[in-house]
């Protein structure tokens, strides 16, 4: 079992409804998705453009989980947020996979809208920092 498989496994019982993992490549300005719950809708060759906006500023800059508990909190941020909301997801986290001074990738954990309240946000931060990714995403 690969560290993203166990991890999805771990925040399935918390709630998680699409689990992806994306790997950052800095230089060019380019997310790779690497792990993905939904071969289909959010398939592992999927990539998306770097884009230096409020969600960057946050994740990627900041270091910090990005939350939103609704589809226009993410609408904003996400191209593909009407795919999203027809999975029948209303709420994400993206949390940056942290090395020394460099984010790694992203954990990108979706559910229904309302679903990250403060205690299950601290559930999942802790999954993931126990996780141990950064190996995983080099």
């Amino acid at each position: 079992m690969t560290a993203f498989t166990d991890l999805h496994a771990r925040c399935a019982v918390l709630g998680t409804r699409l689990f992806t993992v994306t790997k950052l490549d800095e230089e060019k300005a380019l997310f790779a998705r690497v792990f993905t719950s939904h071969p289909v809708e959010y398939p592992v060759s999927g990539t998306k453009p770097m884009e230096r906006d409020g969600w960057y500023d946050t994740t990627i800059a900041g270091r910090r989980t990005f939350v939103a508990n609704t589809p226009p909190e993410f609408a904003k941020y996400f191209f593909d947020h009407e795919l999203i909301v027809s999975l029948g997801l209303g709420s994400c986290i993206n949390i940056p996979v942290v090395d020394g001074a460099r984010v790694l990738g992203t954990v990108n954990i979706l559910a229904e809208a309302g679903h990250f309240t403060p205690e299950k946000l601290d559930a999942y931060e802790a999954l993931v920092a126990d996780a141990a990714l950064s190996a995983e995403l080099r």
